[in-house]
């Protein structure tokens, strides 16, 4: 039997390693006792809740990245102290760790996750004037005017489902012989989306989507109810059937888009699929196999591993700093992305002299075609217009790999559209 002493020094080293892989490091000190040199970022990402299936992978990449960047002269010469807390997808969880790095760890900027925390935090962030860099793509945070210090590396959400459908709509409904009958005779195509109805990111873009789809002439069935955490989704599928849908649109992240598609395919329903970026990476198509063939999804910047600028250095680091997480995912690439803007943004500021909210703010607000690379699209910023881009591509499987289907822009095929759909 281990002695008192022995059992008390197992938890203490159980403990230390835990915080090692959950990324929660020793607190920073206040900026005021700060060493010289350093900048201080919070990050609040979710590791252990019903996204986490996508977000341990995110915050392993924001974590790379980071230390790559120390690692390669930091910020103009000044190191920075990442402070990383797993929230588990709770929303007052995520507030209070954003007070506790705004309040004892004085930092100057802070990477997000979620959609209902980023919102919610997002009135406070404003006040406080501390930039907020998230894995939200919300269309409702790209409005400056009431969401002033919130911003990404990425298209938006809604931004991204038009142009998937769009993509849908020229390339298979137009053309596609399944359906040739039916164009002939003047039939609508007909979608039913499927989504998380209490997940603010799950229905984020649903708004903006199905006014979309009644532009383009769509019939749209009954949304179905899909939790994020869903094993199941054969009722969902039978009460689409009965609308037989020519599509679905997956809202979800991976792991129930999954769980969606692979019942629809058992019970027979005859429909496309169209995937969300957060439910469309590498994984899909280890789940699915064969069943993943013809799914259309949407990707914001480069898969894991993709010959693109950039790529090197993901990969360097992955295999530097975290060798025994093996199998790494587009996630990895999106967390860089919003890191390189960030560092960008803080890089400019330092060098105006402004390391702080108001500066950083300024400095990602003067980009203009900001090549992160990666595969992301020119990065663009205005006071007005917090939208970075309205390129967005659009991957289909086919042979068990993601193709190239098509790339949309969407502010030059609906210019007179573009600047009503600021804000959702």
């Amino acid at each position: 039997m281990m002695r008192r002493k022995d059992i008390l020094g197992a938890a203490v080293l159980v403990t230390a390693v835990l915080l090692l892989v959950l990324g929660c490091g020793p607190r920073a000190t206040p900026a005021a006792q700060a060493p010289a040199g350093e900048i201080v970022i919070g990050a609040i990402m979710d590791t252990t809740g019903p996204t986490s299936d996508v977000g341990k992978d995110y915050a392993a990449g924001i974590q790379d990245a980071i230390r790559w960047v120390n690692d390669h002269g930091g910020v103009n010469g000044k190191r920075i102290r990442l402070i990383l807390n797993d929230y588990g997808y709770r929303i007052p969880e995520a507030i209070t760790l954003y007070k506790r790095y705004r309040d004892v760890d004085k930092v100057v900027a802070v990477l997000g996750w979620g959609t209902g925390d980023t919102s919610a935090l997002a009135p406070t962030v404003a006040k406080d004037q501390i930039p907020y860099i998230s894995a939200s793509y919300s269309g409702e945070l790209t409005d400056p005017a009431k969401t002033p210090y919130n911003f990404f590396a990425a298209s938006d959400y809604t931004t991204n489902a038009r142009a998937a459908l769009l993509a849908w709509y020229e390339e298979v409904w137009l053309k596609d012989e399944r359906f040739k009958a039916e164009r002939e005779a003047g039939k609508k195509p007909r979608i039913v989306m499927f989504y998380s109805f209490p997940t603010p990111y799950s229905n984020a873009p649903i708004k903006g989507l199905k006014e979309f789809a009644q532009m383009l002439g769509f019939e749209i069935g009954p949304d179905q109810d899909v939790p994020l955490t869903a094993l199941d989704a054969k009722s969902q599928v039978l009460a689409a059937k009965e609308f037989n849908p020519h599509v679905i649109w997956h809202g979800n992240t991976t792991q129930s888009v999954v769980t969606a598609i692979r019942d629809a395919k058992a019970l027979g329903l005859q429909a496309d699929h169209l995937v969300n970026n957060w439910g469309y990476d590498e994984n899909l198509i280890k789940l699915l196999g064969p069943q993943a063939e013809g799914v259309i999804g949407i990707a914001v910047c480069a898969f894991y591993g993709e010959n693109v600028p950039g790529m090197d250095e993901v990969l360097e680091a992955a295999r530097k700093y975290n060798p025994a997480l093996k199998e790494r995912l587009i996630r990895t690439v999106q967390a860089w992305a919003n890191v390189k803007l960030l560092v960008e943004a803080l890089k400019k500021a330092d060098a105006a002299g402004q390391l702080n909210g108001p500066g950083i703010k300024a400095a990602i607000e003067s980009f203009q075609n900001l090549n992160v690379g990666l595969g992301v699209p020119p990065l663009t910023y205005t006071p007005d217009d917090h939208r970075p881009t309205s390129q967005v591509r659009i991957y289909i499987v086919r042979n068990g790999k993601f193709e190239l289907l098509k790339v949309v822009d969407l502010k030059e095929k609906f210019a007179d559209q573009w600047p009503k759909w600021k804000g959702y």
